[in-house]
């Protein structure tokens, strides 16, 4: 007598379902988002570039940036500072408390003949800091300041 369950020779065995998943061909790995580079290759080849894009872009002038570790202005604290200078002489400090994007951001505006006087809170809200983030709300700052396009 056959046990019905066990398969015979002439009927094929079903494949469990675990054997299915095993052929299923391996998810396409997303590549690393821009954020995820380190902060040394992602300020200078990321942020700064895309940031005097977008200031051309918003109809600003072309801006001069420099990026260095050195005293926070007001406070002189040692800082990661992305250091902007447009023309009139009116100069901007974007500065990171380490060197980590998702670090604490203050921003200092200095008009010509002027030295920065107040540090303000940059993205404090912010859950999950990207580099569109960081450009739009920096060029937003400054054109909020007059120093952009036809202001």
């Amino acid at each position: 007598m056959t046990d019905s369950a066990s398969p015979t020779p002439d009927t094929p065995a079903v494949p469990e379902p675990q054997a299915a998943a095993a052929v299923k061909p391996p998810a396409k790995e997303k590549p690393p988002a821009p954020e995820d580079r380190p902060f040394a290759e992602f300020v200078p080849q990321l942020l700064m570039p895309a940031l005097a894009q977008e200031i051309q872009a918003y109809g600003g002038p072309a801006v001069e940036l420099r990026f260095e570790q050195g005293p926070m202005p007001v406070v002189g604290v040692t800082c990661w500072m992305v250091i902007g200078s447009l023309p009139g002489a009116r100069r901007f400090w974007l500065c990171f408390t380490s060197d980590s994007i998702s670090s604490a951001k203050t921003i200092a505006v200095a008009e010509a003949g002027a030295e920065p006087s107040l540090l303000e809170s940059f993205l404090i809200d912010e859950k999950k800091t990207t580099l569109a983030l960081l450009v739009s709300r920096l060029v937003q700052r400054l054109n909020g300041q007059k120093w952009l396009g036809a202001n």
